[in-house]
């Protein structure tokens, strides 16, 4: 896919969950993507302060995606999984997905998140979930003509 890294962040930012949420696109190509996204505790949270397991399955689902895409082009989701690890705590969160497969019909991907620990940078990234997805391309969306109005 040419340029997928501007491919990809252009993607990301024309849905309304991912630029409410923060997720910024560090890397998109070959069959890879990275987000980043901060904690916001304020509405990120669940009841005992944790990254909300909807927000870590959010997050590897549209990294697995992204990775997807910068091999097959546009696609959806067919099966989605995920393993929480640990609490997700961090002052932000760091999503990794790559291809491990690509066929003509579906797109196999592994992602992982990292939390980033409050005052420490990449090298201290703690692993809090993992998923596996597949994926399958799909044709882009061409608008229906107008049907012919009858007199």
């Amino acid at each position: 896919m040419l340029d997928a890294i501007k491919a990809i962040k252009a993607i990301n930012q024309s849905a309304s969950f991912n630029r409410w949420a923060g997720c910024e696109v560090h890397q998109a190509a070959d069959g890879q993507a990275e987000l980043r996204m901060n904690w916001r505790e304020e509405d990120m949270g669940q009841y005992a302060g944790f990254l909300h397991a909807g927000m870590i399955a959010a997050l590897l689902d549209t990294v697995s995606g992204y990775a997807a895409a910068t091999q097959a082009g546009r696609v959806l989701a067919s099966h989605f999984s995920v393993n929480c690890i640990s609490p997700a705590i961090g002052r932000a969160f760091v999503a990794r997905g790559r291809v491990v497969k690509a066929g003509r019909k579906q797109v196999f991907v592994a992602a992982e998140l990292y939390a980033q620990p409050e005052g420490k940078g990449d090298e201290a990234l703690k692993l809090v979930a993992t998923g596996n997805a597949i994926l399958v391309p799909v044709e882009e969306i061409q608008p229906k003509p107008a049907a012919a109005s009858r007199a």
